[in-house]
């Protein structure tokens, strides 16, 4: 069983150069090689979740009609993502601009570009009614991950990766079945992680190199540890980890379990540079996991 992933959300050209320390306000800072490659966190995940969870996988967003459109289109397709629903708007491919720091630690600015015209039309919400688990983040306007939302079949699970940290309406709040969270989001969203249990019934907290926790309704909370690894990009770590998380759900894997493997896909993926192009293969999770 591969499970049926359907990924709601952006897709970026990342423009990433190494520094040797983020700059401060007001300086300039000279930088590295300026590294060019395909990004964004719908796109990422939507990667992870084909190449890395062996999941089948549609990606659901919005695209320019220019060169950069062609970049992502080629890397989506390579890993066996689904691309027939992607939408093509009169605006530019999204954009990431990105540091990269000594430790791999990163900065990011987005120009969201395309991503603002993702919509949830009727072959996209069909799509959805087909999924096991529907997954999306905050890089793209709320009304289109509420649409994806109530676009699900009853028994499909629905995660909001919340990131970049925004306000969430009730509305969406009340549609989630899991929140997939670092410490920062969760400390913008309800102060303390198990505060958000009163929102929904499961939050995954990642923690970096720490690993995760998982936190559910009646439960004990459970700590997946992390793996050690040589950091060299952390840049698409946690849209790794979302991804195959997702696979893995879609699977029918309990979700301390999912996690476990997700865990070991970001892990793997921070020893690499580059967001998509960093994702791990499914060989080399279960090697991780086994």
């Amino acid at each position: 069983m591969t499970g049926r992933v359907v990924v709601v959300g952006s897709a970026n050209v990342d423009l990433a150069v190494d520094v040797p320390r983020p700059p401060k306000a007001g300086e300039t800072v000279l930088g590295g090689r300026l590294r060019r490659s395909p990004g964004g966190k719908g796109a990422n995940q939507a990667v992870a979740a084909a190449w890395a969870g062996g999941a089948d996988t549609t990606f659901v967003g919005a695209l320019g009609e220019d060169e950069a459109a062609d970049l992502i289109l080629v890397s989506l397709g390579g890993a066996g993502v689904r691309t027939d629903l992607i939408d093509r708007a009169d605006a530019p491919t999204g954009t990431a601009f990105i540091t990269v720091a000594p430790d791999g630690e990163n900065a990011i600015v987005v120009a969201p570009g395309a991503n603002e015209h993702a919509k949830i039309g009727a072959a996209q919400a069909e799509r959805i009614a087909e999924a096991d688990v529907v997954l999306a983040q905050l890089e793209i306007p709320l009304d289109v991950v509420a649409a994806a939302a109530a676009a699900r079949k009853p028994d499909a699970l629905m995660i909001l990766n919340a990131a970049p940290s925004r306000d969430l309406p009730d509305s969406l709040w009340d549609a989630l079945d899991l929140l997939v969270v670092n410490e920062h989001e969760a400390a913008d969203l309800a102060g303390e992680p198990e505060k958000l249990l009163g929102r929904v019934p499961a939050v995954v907290v990642t923690l970096g190199g720490e690993g995760c926790v998982v936190l559910r309704r009646d439960h004990e909370p459970v700590r997946i540890p992390g793996i050690p690894v040589d950091v060299v990009d952390t840049t698409g770590a946690g849209d790794t980890f979302c991804g195959v998380l997702a696979a893995a759900l879609a699977r029918g894997e309990d979700l301390p379990e999912a996690a476990k493997r997700a865990a070991a896909a970001g892990a793997l993926a921070v020893t690499r540079p580059g967001a998509q192009a960093a994702v791990p293969t499914a060989d080399e999770v279960a090697g991780k996991t086994s």
